[in-house]
Parts: C-alpha cells; sequence; structure tokens
C-alpha cells in the first residue's frame, strides 16, 4: 500500500508476510497469504532531521496495518519485548496513530497486568519499560501509526513466539479471548492514552515535530530518570 509523506522519499519497506505470522495467530491454520502489515523504517524529512535523530540513537518509523481478518482475529503486529538498557530499566516506545484506530496490547513481562490502550487518529501512547506489546487494527479501515524509538537495542519476539502471540487475541466485532498457551494471566484492563505532561511530553501535533526537542525524548534512551512516573503511567 502506498502512503504520502510530506518528506516525499519513503524508504524500501520491510513487509510482514501471512506466513511469517502464522505462529501468533489464534488460528494458524486461518487463510492469509501476502503482506499483512508494512514497516517504514528510518523515516525524516530532511537530511538535517535524520543526522539529529542519528546523533541521539533514536528513529523515527511508520507502520501500515490494513483491515482484515485471519480468520475472526483482526489483523495486529507480532508482538515484542524490548530489553533492559545499562540503567537495568527496559526501553520504552513512543506510538501515535495517524490514521484510522489502534489497540495497543499490553502486558507485563511476568503477567501480573495486561491492558489494552484504545487510540484514534492524534492519540500519542508510550509503551512503558517491562511492557511487551501487539498493535491490533480494530476497524474496517486501514492503520498507519508512527513510532519513535532508541537504536541502542533490538526487539525481543521469543515469548511471543513460543505462547503463539500475546495473553489474548481480539476477534471481529472486540471480543478479547484469553489465549490458551498462557497460564493464569489477570483480567484484561482497558484504558484511554494515558496523559504524557507528568514527562512533560508534548502531545498536541505530529509525533514527528518532537524530533530535535530532546527533552521530550529522552524518556527513550535513559528510562532510568523517570522510573517514578514510568511506574505509573498505566494507573487507572
Amino acid at each position: 500500500m502506498k502512503i504520502s509523506w510530506r518528506g516525499g522519499h519513503l524508504p524500501e519497506p520491510q513487509v510482514r508476510t501471512g506466513e511469517e505470522m502464522r505462529e501468533v495467530m489464534a488460528d494458524p491454520n486461518c487463510s492469509i497469504s501476502g503482506p499483512l502489515y508494512t514497516m517504514y523504517r528510518d523515516v525524516t524529512e530532511s537530511d538535517a532531521d535524520r543526522a539529529w535523530l542519528q546523533d541521539h540513537t533514536l528513529r523515527y518509523d511508520i507502520t501500515v496495518i490494513p483491515a482484515g481478518t485471519c480468520g475472526i482475529e483482526y489483523a495486529k503486529t507480532k508482538g515484542h519485548y524490548h530489553p533492559a538498557g545499562p540503567g537495568g530499566v527496559s526501553y520504552p516506545e513512543m506510538y501515535q496513530v495517524l490514521e484510522g484506530r489502534a489497540h495497543y496490547l499490553l502486558q507485563r513481562k511476568d503477567l501480573s497486568d495486561i491492558v489494552v490502550v484504545d487510540a484514534s487518529a492524534g492519540d500519542m501512547v508510550l509503551i512503558p519499560p517491562e511492557y511487551g506489546h501487539v498493535t491490533i487494527n480494530p476497524v474496517h479501515e486501514t492503520l498507519v501509526m508512527a513510532n519513535i524509538v532508541s537504536t541502542r537495542f533490538q526487539s525481543e519476539y521469543g515469548i511471543y513466539e513460543e505462547l503463539k502471540g500475546g495473553a489474548y487475541y481480539e476477534m471481529e466485532g472486540g471480543e478479547f479471548v484469553k489465549n490458551p498457551f498462557y497460564p493464569a494471566i489477570p483480567p484484561l484492563r482497558r484504558i484511554t492514552p494515558p496523559s504524557l505532561e507528568p514527562l512533560k511530553i508534548p502531545t498536541t501535533g505530529r509525533l514527528y515535530d518532537l524530533i530535535g526537542n530532546y527533552p521530550a525524548l529522552e524518556v527513550l534512551n535513559a528510562p532510568e530518570k523517570f522510573t517514578a512516573v514510568l511506574q505509573n503511567l498505566l494507573t487507572d
């Protein structure tokens, strides 16, 4: 799928195919073929922005998830965790929905908390430390989202692969069904995007416009400096 970008050229996308996603779907035998979603890595509007991001070990990406289902499960990303940095706290990640609607399914690594964040176009969502995440497209229109993330780590997919996806699957119509490969897990909590005001992160306008504002993005590289705020980010 082609998307418009004010910077003009988009890099060659990485594509996640249906075959690659079978192992994390509720029904691995469902009929899926071809691209399931597309990832554009290291997107910028100018060489100056790219240089700034590289100097600050950050990257801006765009992901496109077309509407669709695998059987009756909504289209989604594969899911991953982030490792801990030198400060002993795992790296966060910042998202913004550009078009459509997203359900960010977050689960603590110890499975003590599982929450879905319901986000609409314009909303920004920070994935806090210790939470893995899957993005679900829960509506019959294309989801386009952006993210800014540290380049100091590689994402960890192993747990999601071993347990056949996230702790819950979202089915067409909005029902969340427990993944039977997981042990006992808590009920799913549903929330709207948490306020980022305690982190002094502007949430009006574009996520892209935070490029150049390192105080607002430092949490992505050094979450240990913001532990108290991040621990309470997903509280009701």
